[in-house]
């Protein structure tokens, strides 16, 4: 159940409220692909790191440990000791980018799994079975990512056939909360709005998903290829499309730019790996931009990653101590970086909300962004 608290231009600022727990909205969920989040972090670390959506994937779970073993074991949250809202995404993403030889027919798709080579199928009915076992809060709808670039007339079938896949979904997912094994009978379901970047066909597919009455709508098939003005635009033509009142979710975005122009746009939820690739890489988020804490200048820095950050990093650790934990391949470097970066992106959520409730999102958007350009003062 979504709750539109107030709108600054066409930021949102919501409530989402779920078996697990109320969503705060704009949110960015922390992907934790297997599980777990890369780079050593616990659903332990995630209580202090402001976490209040983990995102899980479908087709990774399916193939390790297997579903039906996380729904034995009492499902995602209980496996993973987590209390908070999970979302798991549907699988057809790894489908398409992970399998290289697959067959896309109008039941689903066959495919060979990128461990052992077995060969598996997935359609609507597949991964919504796969996503009850794993009893996830939000589920996502099982859709094809088309390549980019497409020709109109692919892209064209292939949303056809995602709005198909879309009402199989639904059906099947009303089936499976009906049953009395089930372990989230109050499990969510997200439609995912793809067209690539014809904006006309986007527009159509947004009102068609519109009128069935989902429990929330997303952006999928952006950030593959590409430029940020090409996604921006489509986001912007988009959303107004999209039903107000439920969240607008752009899947797989992104940078803290990306997120800030995304929220001005009408976005409010979203996921990325980049806090916890590019921690695992030796950057850090900042309010200053990004640095590398490889670089020689920081050998003898003995301040925090970012004065005044209160995540468990900055309080504890200095620059030149983390350089050398990155240098001598400690897996303590990695880990410290990708709770900084987890903490960075759940607090400027944090003053995106706050900004939005008080009517001054574009001037915090505008002196956010001044501030990554600038850099660290010397």
């Amino acid at each position: 159940m979504y709750k539109l608290l107030c709108r600054d231009g066409n930021a949102k600022r919501g409530e989402f409220h779920t078996v697990h727990g109320t969503i705060q909205t704009p949110v960015f969920m922390n992907v934790g692909t297997a599980a777990a989040i890369k780079g050593a972090v616990s659903t332990m670390d995630l209580q202090q790191l402001k976490t209040q959506v983990e995102l899980s994937n479908t087709y990774h779970l399916h193939v390790r440990p297997g579903d039906k073993v996380v729904k034995q074991l009492g499902g995602l949250h209980k496996f993973m000791v987590w209390d908070k809202p999970i979302l798991t995404d549907s699988g057809g993403f790894q489908v398409f980018s992970l399998a290289g030889l697959r067959k896309i027919k109008e039941e689903g798709v066959y495919f060979n799994s990128h461990i052992d080579g077995r060969k598996i199928f997935m359609g609507p009915e597949e991964s919504m079975q796969i996503q009850s076992n794993l009893a996830s809060t939000i589920a996502m709808a099982f859709d094809e990512c088309p390549p980019h670039p497409a020709t109109r007339e692919y892209m064209q079938n292939s949303v056809d056939r995602t709005t198909r896949w879309l009402k199989r979904c639904q059906i099947e997912m009303n089936r499976l909360n009906s049953l009395d094994d089930t372990i989230n009978k109050n499990q969510m379901l997200f439609g995912i709005n793809q067209g690539g970047t014809f904006k006309d066909i986007r527009i159509e597919h947004a009102k068609r998903i519109s009128d069935m009455n989902l429990d929330g709508y997303a952006l999928g098939g952006l950030a593959v290829g590409e430029s940020h003005e090409e996604m921006y635009y489509i986001i912007e033509e988009t959303t107004p499309y999209l039903p107000l009142e439920k969240p607008t979710y752009l899947m797989g975005v992104g940078t803290p730019a990306n997120i800030l122009e995304s929220v001005e746009r009408g976005v409010d939820f979203f996921d990325c790996v980049y806090p916890a690739r590019n921690g695992r890489h030796g950057h850090a988020y900042t309010n200053h931009g990004k640095m590398n804490l490889m670089n020689a200048k920081y050998e003898l820095d003995d301040r925090p990653i970012e004065e005044g950050c209160q995540c468990p990093a900055c309080k504890t650790y200095s620059r030149a101590y983390i350089r050398h934990l990155l240098k001598a391949k400690e897996m303590l470097g990695l880990r410290l970086l990708v709770m900084h970066n987890l903490y960075f992106y759940n607090t400027m959520m944090e003053e995106i909300r706050e900004a939005i409730e008080q009517g001054r999102f574009k001037e915090y958007k505008k002196a956010k962004l001044e501030g990554f350009q600038q850099g660290e003062e010397k």
